[in-house]
């Protein structure tokens, strides 16, 4: 890994380490008395935000949530914490790496209730993309997390040329064929 001359334009990942911890109230909670995924799904987009404005600078928007898989329920009167990091820039983007673990404060049981990266961008005061600091890995966990965002980033990449090809065919005995054994019917 070669060092450019000039870091004055970079950032430690610790630099912009973000946590938050919210406590889960009943108007959160689903008829199950889960907390709702939409509650959790915009505290992490807050969590995000702050760590990649705090990184970048600036002003960021959400441009895209890659995989976000509930692990484990959230139960009401538990405590949530979101752990965010910058794991990886480009020019003007960031991968945010969240993690977010509930942890009930009767019995101090702790589930990591999911993982989730965010590709934030930002802006400057006139809502156009601003590049961003570089990214100072301090330990092998960071670069680790960086490695893994960019591959992340490339697989997102071939997805999007992939399903580009797909496509339902005009003929209806062709689509007849392949609804064969799926649980539908055409009428």
């Amino acid at each position: 890994m070669t060092t450019p001359a000039d870091t004055s334009n970079y950032k430690t990942v610790s630099f912009s380490e973000t946590t938050i911890t919210e406590l889960m109230i009943p108007s959160y909670s689903n008829f199950g008395g889960k907390i709702h995924g939409g509650i959790l799904l915009s505290l992490m987009d807050k969590v995000a935000y702050v760590c990649a404005a705090k990184h970048a600078g600036n002003y960021c928007v959400t441009a895209s949530i890659d995989t976000v898989d509930f692990l484990q329920p959230i139960e009401v009167g538990e405590l949530v914490s979101l752990m965010a990091s910058v794991n990886y820039v480009g020019k003007t983007s960031l991968i945010v790496g969240i993690r977010v673990v509930s942890e009930n404060i009767k019995t101090n049981v702790t589930n990591h209730t999911n993982t989730s990266y965010f590709t934030m961008v930002a802006k400057d005061e006139h809502d156009k993309p601003v590049q961003v600091p570089g990214l100072i890995l301090e330990n092998r966990d960071h670069v680790r997390r960086f490695i893994n965002a960019r591959r992340r980033k490339e697989e997102k990449q071939n997805y999007k040329l992939e399903t580009a090809k797909i496509h339902t065919p005009d003929d209806i005995l062709l689509c007849e064929q392949l609804l064969q054994g799926e649980r539908c019917l055409m009428v």
